[in-house]
C-alpha cells in the first residue's frame, strides 16, 4: 500500500507560533513527553528516517517544526490543499530549564487554542507508563474543544504481544470510566507495529472538516 504521508519535507522550526506557516489549509499536531517515541514515530509515519531528530538524550524537540506533505494532496476529492504535520516540543524533561518549560507551555496552549488549520492531535505515550499529568492535559482539552485525538502506544515492542494488548484495552476502558473521547492503538516504529494504522488515522484527522473538528479557536 501505497504511504500517503511519503515526501514530507521540513519546512522551518519555529519559536512561537507567529513564526509557523502560514494559518490554511489542514495540518495534524504531534504533541507527547520527552523520550516517548515521537520523532521516531514521524520517521516511521512518513518513511523518512532522517526527518524529525532523534536522539538518545530526551527534549531535543524545543521548537514547533513544521513539515509539508507534497502536492497535490486531495482530501475527499477537493482541490489540493496546503497539508502539514506538526512536532510540537518534548514537554517534561527536566533539564530543559524552567523558562523554556514555561514558555513551550504557554505556546502550546496558545497553539491549541489558535491555530485555525489544525484538525486534530496525535498523542504519543509510552506504552510501559501510565498516563502522566501532560498526557492528560492534552486529552482532557481535546475533549473539552472537540478537537479528534489519536493516541500511539509507543515502543510496543519492548512488551508481549498479549502485555500490549492489555495495556491498550486497560486504557480504552480508562478513556470510557474518565469520559474521555479518544482513539487510541498499540504502535512500534522499530518493528513496524501499527504504521499503516497510524498513517490511515492521520489522513482521518486531515478530512476532518476545520469548523466542525475544533471549537477551541474562538476564545
Amino acid at each position: 500500500m501505497s504511504n500517503p504521508l511519503q515526501g514530507a519535507q521540513f519546512v522551518l522550526a519555529a519559536h512561537r507560533i507567529s513564526q509557523l506557516p502560514a494559518d490554511q489549509g489542514a495540518e495534524v499536531a504531534f504533541a507527547g513527553r520527552s523520550n516517548a517515541g515521537k520523532s521516531s514515530a514521524l520517521n516511521a509515519l512518513t518513511g523518512h528516517k532522517g526527518l524529525a531528530r532523534t536522539s538518545k538524550t530526551p527534549g531535543r524537540t524545543q521548537q514547533m517544526v513544521a513539515f509539508s506533505l507534497p502536492p497535490p494532496v486531495q482530501i475527499d476529492g477537493q482541490p489540493p490543499l496546503d497539508v502539514r504535520l506538526i512536532d510540537l516540543p518534548g514537554y517534561g524533561y527536566a533539564k530543559v530549564p524552567l523558562e523554556m518549560r514555561e514558555h513551550w507551555k504557554l505556546e502550546i496552549d496558545a497553539y491549541l487554542h489558535q491555530r485555525r488549520s489544525l484538525r486534530g492531535l496525535i498523542l504519543i505515550v509510552d506504552i510501559r507508563h501510565p498516563l502522566k499529568e501532560f498526557d492528560r492535559l492534552m486529552l482532557e482539552f481535546c475533549f473539552a474543544t472537540q478537537l479528534p485525538c489519536h493516541l500511539l502506544l509507543t515502543k510496543a515492542d519492548k512488551l508481549s504481544r498479549g502485555q500490549a494488548t492489555q495495556a491498550l484495552a486497560t486504557l480504552r476502558k480508562q478513556f470510557v470510566a474518565e469520559g474521555l473521547h479518544a482513539t487510541a492503538q498499540i504502535f512500534s516504529s522499530s518493528a513496524g507495529t501499527g504504521v499503516e494504522e497510524a498513517r490511515q488515522a492521520v489522513m482521518t484527522l486531515l478530512r476532518q472538516p476545520r469548523d466542525g473538528a475544533h471549537q477551541g479557536h474562538e476564545r
